[in-house]
C-alpha cells in the first residue's frame, strides 16, 4: 500500500494558516497523518518541503491550488511504484489512526468489485480524503486532459467509482477547517 498525504487548501478559515505546522498533543498534523500511514510502503505528501519524521516522496499539484482532486492525482503520478492500494489522508485528520486505515483496508479486500472504501462520519457523510482507494480505480476516473484536474471536486472525479462504507469510530472523521475545530481537539 502507498499513501497520498494532502496538507493543501489555502487555510482560508484558519486565516491562511498552514495546516499540516499546526500542533495537536506537541505534534504537527503532518506528523500526526504519517503517524497514522506508518503501515504504507511509501508516503507521497502533496505540499511544501518541511522537516518529517520519516523518509517521504515530495510533489505539489500543478498549477498550485488545484485543490484536493488534481493534488490526490499528483499524488499518484509521485508514486515511486504502482501500489494495488492507495490510502488518501488530508493532513487535517490527526484523529485518524494506523487501526482506522487498517479497516478500510480491510473493508477493500472484503468486497472483490469496490474500487475502494471511504471513513463515514456520524452524520453520514463520506470523508473522501479518509480513504483506501484501488489505484486502477483512481487511474480510470481520472479526467482525459490534465487541464481538466484543475477545480476538479473530489466528488466529480470518484462518481464512477464504487466504494464501500467504514463508519468512523469516535473522533476519526473530525478535521480542523476552522480555530473553533482546532481548539476543540485540542480540549
Amino acid at each position: 500500500m502507498a499513501c497520498v498525504l494532502l496538507t493543501g487548501g489555502g487555510g482560508v478559515r484558519l486565516g491562511g494558516a498552514d495546516k499540516a505546522g499546526i500542533e495537536i498533543g506537541g505534534e504537527t498534523l503532518l506528523e500526526h497523518a504519517l503517524r497514522a500511514t506508518i503501515a504504507s510502503d511509501e508516503v507521497v505528501v502533496v505540499g511544501p518541503r518541511v522537516p518529517t519524521s520519516r523518509p517521504v516522496t515530495w510533489t505539489r499539484e500543478d498549477p498550485v491550488g488545484g485543490g484536493p482532486a488534481a493534488g490526490l492525482l499528483a499524488g499518484l503520478d509521485a508514486l515511486g511504484r504502482r501500489a494495488d492500494l492507495v490510502c488518501v489522508l488530508a493532513v487535517d485528520m490527526p484523529r485518524v489512526t494506523p487501526a482506522t486505515l487498517a479497516r478500510l483496508v480491510d473493508a477493500v479486500r472484503a468486497e472483490p468489485d469496490a474500487d475502494g472504501a471511504v471513513l463515514v462520519d456520524p452524520d453520514g457523510h463520506r470523508q473522501y480524503l479518509a480513504a483506501v482507494y484501488r489505484y486502477d480505480g483512481l487511474t480510470s476516473a481520472r479526467p482525459p486532459r490534465h487541464e481538466d484536474e484543475h477545480g476538479l471536486p473530489m466528488r466529480r472525479l470518484l462518481l464512477p467509482l464504487r466504494l464501500a462504507s467504514v463508519d468512523a469510530v469516535g473522533e476519526e472523521a473530525r478535521d480542523v477547517d476552522t480555530w473553533d475545530d482546532l481548539r476543540d481537539l485540542r480540549g
